[in-house]
């Protein structure tokens, strides 16, 4: 009864904060493998991010904005529950790297997203809304097949055509659709621009959730020869190929929000940005020179900063002030409340009682707000880019990661250290004492899967990798 009060006075706040003629339009556009520094006006040297960028000047820069996870499906997952992936139990990208040989057997994980979850769509959905979905899912169990996005409340859903080798739609497809473009993204572009178009007249939700610039790198050609000719080899940032992967997301992004303003809902609309994690940098130990994310340390896949922080960006008219930032930390699973609340959502205490996030509006009307709390991260598996299984706690500045392999931990502040290069667990004793108990604690409470030594540990074998059982 205390939750259902208390969510029912969110949802009466929200709609006398945000009181419009209707119900705002709700678009999420989600990069795939963006690092923290992947955007112009979040610190790249050599990426073109105009549009984004121009979102940011109009809206609200997110400084230490996180993903859930360090690899792309429980990010995901997260995003739909606003759950942490380990309450899920899914914990890794599906379906999930096998091997049989490495120091800890990872446990039996949840490889989809479970229908019992009600998902941020069909919230929204049974609030009116129309709910878009585009391009990467990525949450199907592998054994049920292809059920997609339109299985968990989205009432369209539309990904690459079939045939579509990488990023490069084929010949025979561009000819009989008649397309301007053979490229993925600007295929999934048009077809986000067909359904604003088709929505325009009611509230609607559009999750975009974009391939680029995931592996494999391939950029349109056009793009890839200008960024040829503007190669820095000084600059940290110098890969033209994935310069114009990220190119190609800003121009999407652009044409989106030009859509959105032809249509005349530009001015209903929220808009968020982010990214499932962080830039992959490495693989088993070597770097990919696909991209990087300094200041913060490695990547994707691994249980550092560089994995998990991510650029994010929210604007909305009239309702968010322009060109702020925000320090507070946030994290994916803050959104499924926060489009609850700014939606004015009824019933709303049935979709979020078992929720991890929390609602972002306080910090949209007013940017110096401090959402008071702890963020975790939990991943008991192995990854190409990584360091291991591990867990996490960011409280404050202080962040502590601990290595399930050998139980050591890691003891950083950020506030002066964001590069992660100088442990202080053997120094600040207490606080590493007290944040480990905090994340132990957190684990237990969701009953979280750990990873067990394995009898079959073999060194000479450890990263090879076998067919998932």
């Amino acid at each position: 009864m205390r939750t259902q009060l208390i969510v029912s006075l969110l949802a009466l706040v929200a709609t006398q904060a945000f009181s419009t003629d209707r119900k705002p339009n709700i678009v999420l556009l989600l990069a795939d493998d963006l690092g923290w520094t992947g955007l112009r006006s979040f610190g790249s040297d050599y990426y073109e991010t105009p549009h984004l960028d121009r979102l940011a000047s109009k809206g609200m820069s997110f400084t230490n904005a996180y993903a859930a996870c360090t690899v792309c499906s429980p990010t995901r997952a997260s995003i739909m529950t606003g759950m942490y992936p380990a309450k899920l139990r899914l914990t890794d990208f599906i379906a999930g790297q096998n091997r049989p040989y490495a120091q800890m057997k990872t446990p039996e994980w949840t490889k989809g997203l479970d229908k019992r979850h009600i998902t941020v769509a069909e919230a929204l959905k049974e609030n009116d809304y129309k709910t878009i979905h585009v391009g990467k899912w990525h949450l199907d169990f592998p054994e049920e097949g292809n059920q997609g996005p339109t299985a968990h409340g989205f009432d369209v859903s539309h990904d690459k055509p079939q045939g579509t080798r990488g990023y490069f739609i084929n010949d025979s497809t561009v000819n009989s659709l008649r397309l301007q473009s053979n490229y993925s993204t600007d295929y999934l572009t048009d077809k986000a621009i067909e359904e604003i178009r088709k929505a325009k007249d009611d509230p609607f939700l559009l999750y975009f959730a974009y391939n680029v610039p995931h592996t494999p790198i391939q950029g349109r050609e056009d793009l890839v020869k200008y960024f040829n000719e503007k190669v820095d080899t000084y600059a940290i940032h110098k890969n033209p190929t994935y310069a114009a992967m990220v190119k190609s997301l800003d121009i999407s992004v652009g044409r989106v929000i030009e859509s959105l303003e032809s249509e005349g809902v530009l001015e209903d609309t929220l808009i968020v940005f982010t990214s499932d994690n962080g830039g992959l940098t490495q693989r088993y130990g070597k770097h990919d020179s696909f991209t990087e994310n300094l200041p913060l340390r490695r990547g994707k896949g691994s249980a550092y900063e560089g994995g998990v922080r991510v650029p994010a960006i929210a604007s909305w008219p009239g309702f968010i002030p322009e060109g702020v930032k925000s320090d507070t930390p946030i994290m994916t699973i803050d959104y499924y409340p926060t489009f609850l609340e700014v939606s004015g959502a009824s019933g709303v205490a049935s979709h979020n009682e078992y929720m991890d996030g929390r609602s972002l509006v306080p910090v949209f009307t007013k940017p110096t707000q401090t959402i008071r709390r702890n963020l975790f991260w939990h991943y008991p598996h192995y990854h190409a880019g990584g360091d291991g299984p591990y867990s996490a706690i960011r409280s404050g500045n202080w962040r502590l990661i601990e290595f399930h392999e050998t139980g050591r931990v890691e003891l950083y502040n950020l506030n002066k250290d964001i590069s992660e290069t100088h442990d202080s667990s053997e120094i600040n004793l207490k606080t590493r004492d007290q944040l480990r108990l905090q994340l132990n604690r957190w684990r237990a409470s969701l009953a979280a899967q750990m990873p067990v030594p394995n009898p079959n540990y073999d060194p000479a074998r450890e990263t090879e990798v076998a067919r998932n059982r």
